[in-house]
């Protein structure tokens, strides 16, 4: 840095935060480090005692912190989001849409592990809304290397660090077991929670319908559902190990792919998922129209517990993510729901 008159200061780079008190009224910086001095600026700098600045001495090879903030936003902004405007050396990505949010946690922690920068996000893999802040990007020193943000260039590629899935526009069918629900024994309780979950995401529920303890009256449903264009089946009932529960029976005999009967979940341990591939889709059908077709088995802990595997894997799907296993092996840590008094979801650890 260099010391130069305040009135020869137009352009320059702060490298201290100026300072106003004015008693009983302010004692705050008026303007901060890495503040670019502009000709209005001067009378301010004056009045506050200020007739010479240290100013950052521009160097090859280095960047400001502004500029390299930049750097950062171009690697991490991804589709449907807004940046702020750089300051300070820091630029905040907001959600545009309403999706599910994604986030390659290599390239993250790659560029928080070169230090002098900073990625602080929110959790990936939960759902956004519009508006919602995602990631607080900063350069730490006033000036870095140029080389080392391009750098990070390389590590991030063309592929950015955030992504937003936006929710699909999804149709389901219901199918409820029991033969105590199918013959009136009982009030069916179930659906409505079960559709109360799906609208929450936005997803258009076709209806519901009653099946016996019958695996092959269920397929049959399921495959109705299917039939009449459902985007996704909804199983409830009959999803344990006892040898009368047998809705896992009629969706592996509905479906082409059984992804996982089972979660490190709880509440949601015996939660299932499958997939029925779609017939005579060709190669101008919108992607949307030939995703697989999920099938979920729902465990009862979904009808009575506050939050479930359900809140974990229902947005993953509406934003068209295809599950494997590997997306229900990493869930243990955090897997684990405390039953709150007051539950806070998604601000807790559920899932995280």
């Amino acid at each position: 840095m260099k010391l130069i008159r305040t009135e020869d200061a137009v352009g320059s780079v702060l490298c201290h935060d100026i300072t106003q008190i004015i008693p009983g009224v302010v004692k705050d910086a008026v303007f901060r480090k890495g503040h670019v001095v502009t000709e209005e600026d001067i009378p301010v700098l004056l009045s506050v005692g200020k007739e010479h600045l240290y100013v950052w001495e521009k160097q090859e090879g280095m960047l400001h912190e502004n500029d390299a903030a930049e750097v950062l936003r171009q690697v991490c902004q991804g589709e449907y989001m807004k940046a702020s405007e750089a300051k300070e050396g820091k630029i905040e990505l907001t959600a545009e849409e309403d999706g599910l949010l994604k986030i390659d946690r290599d390239k993250l922690n790659a560029v928080n592990a070169m230090g002098q920068m900073v990625l602080a996000s929110r959790h990936g893999d939960f759902p956004v809304k519009k508006g919602d802040k995602i990631v607080g990007m900063r350069v730490v020193p006033l000036v870095i290397e140029e080389e080392k943000m391009n750098r990070v260039k390389e590590i991030c590629g063309d592929e950015p660090v955030f992504r937003i899935l936006p929710f699909r526009k999804m149709k389901a069918g219901i199918v409820a077991t029991g033969s105590e629900v199918y013959h009136g024994r009982i009030e069916d309780k179930f659906t409505p929670v079960v559709k109360e979950k799906l609208e929450e995401c936005g997803v258009e529920v076709m209806g519901h319908v009653l099946c016996d303890d019958d695996a092959e009256m269920t397929t049959g449903a399921i495959a109705d559902w299917i039939d009449k264009g459902a985007d996704m089946v909804v199983c409830t009932g009959g999803m344990s190990v006892d040898p009368d529960d047998r809705t896992p029976l009629a969706i592996r005999n509905a479906a082409d792919e059984v992804v996982t009967y089972g979660a490190p979940v709880l509440p949601g341990a015996m939660f299932m998922l499958a997939y029925k591939k779609r017939e005579n889709v060709d190669a101008d059908t919108e992607a949307e129209s030939k995703a697989d077709i999920p099938i979920m088995g729902l465990p009862g802990c979904v009808m009575y517990s506050k939050r479930t595997i359900v809140d974990l894997v229902l947005p993953r799907i509406v934003a068209g993510e295809h599950l494997s296993v590997d997306d229900f092996s990493v869930l243990g840590e955090g897997g684990l729901c405390l039953n709150c008094n007051v539950c806070t979801y998604p601000n807790c650890g559920f899932g995280k």
